[in-house]
C-alpha cells in the first residue's frame, strides 16, 4: 500500500495527519516524519514513501533536491509536496495554489502581504499572478499601518502595527495561535490550510479527496 507523510521540524502539532486521514478515509497511512536533520528525513522519504508533503524548516532543501519543479514551485523557488515518480521526485507548491484558490472568488484589486517566509512568498505569488496590485511588508513595515482590499498575514505572531491594519478581507496563515481572529472580514487559517490540502492531496494520490470529510476535522478541533 502507498504511505504518505509530512517532514519538517518541530511537526508534533500538525493536523495533516487528521485531514488525510478524513481525506481518503483511512485508506492510506500518513505519517509525521520528524527529525532537525533534512538529509536524514529525505532518504526515509525515498525509501518508504509515494508523496510527502513538506514544512519548515525544509521546504528550500526540498526544492534543491528535486528532477523536476512545477511552474508554482519555481514562481515561489520553494515546495511543500513532492512526488516520487518514474521519472524521479516532482515538486509543486500547494500553498500558491491554496492561496489562489481563495482569493479568486473575492474580487479584490489591491492585496498586501505581511512576512515572506515560505508562506508569504507564495501568497505574494499567487495574487501577484492573479493581476492584484501587490505590495509586500516585512515585520518592520508593519509599524506603519498597511492598507488594501485583502492583506495577507503570514507572520508567526503578532508585531507592532497589527492594529492599524485596514482591509475589506484578511487571511490569516497561522491557524494554531491565531491573533487576528475575529476582525471583520477574516479568514481562517484553517480555511487555507484546507484549500491547499485538497489540491495537494489529489497531487499525492491521484485521487480527489473528501473535502467535506476533511473541512469537518476543523469543526471538530
Amino acid at each position: 500500500m502507498d504511505k504518505f507523510g509530512l517532514i519538517g521540524h518541530p511537526i508534533a502539532h500538525s493536523s495533516s495527519p487528521a485531514l488525510f486521514t478524513a481525506a481518503y478515509g483511512g485508506k492510506y497511512r500518513y505519517d509525521l516524519i520528524e527529525t532537525p536533520d533534512f538529509d536524514q528525513a529525505w532518504a526515509r522519504f525515498l525509501a518508504n514513501y509515494k508523496a510527502i508533503n513538506v514544512t519548515a524548516p525544509f521546504k528550500g532543501d526540498a526544492y534543491a533536491r528535486v528532477d523536476w519543479r512545477s511552474p508554482e514551485s519555481e514562481r515561489v523557488g520553494a515546495t511543500n509536496l513532492v512526488v516520487k515518480t518514474a521519472e524521479g521526485t516532482k515538486a509543486y507548491n500547494s500553498d500558491y495554489r491554496g492561496v489562489k484558490a481563495l482569493l479568486e472568488p473575492l474580487g479584490c484589486r489591491t492585496a498586501a502581504v505581511i512576512g515572506f517566509g515560505g508562506a508569504g512568498k507564495a501568497a505574494l505569488a499567487a495574487a501577484e499572478d492573479l493581476g492584484l496590485d501587490t505590495h509586500l511588508y516585512r515585520h518592520a513595515e508593519v509599524a506603519g499601518g498597511v492598507s488594501a482590499d485583502i492583506i495577507i498575514y503570514t507572520l508567526p505572531r503578532a508585531v507592532e502595527g497589527i492594529d492599524r491594519l485596514d482591509c475589506t478581507h484578511l487571511l490569516e496563515a497561522n491557524y494554531k495561535d491565531p491573533c487576528l481572529a475575529g476582525r471583520p472580514g477574516y479568514i481562517p487559517g484553517s480555511a487555507w490550510l484546507l484549500a491547499q490540502a485538497v489540491t495537494g492531496y489529489a497531487l499525492m494520490t491521484g485521487e480527489q479527496p473528501d473535502a467535506a470529510a476533511m473541512a469537518k476535522v476543523f469543526s471538530e478541533v
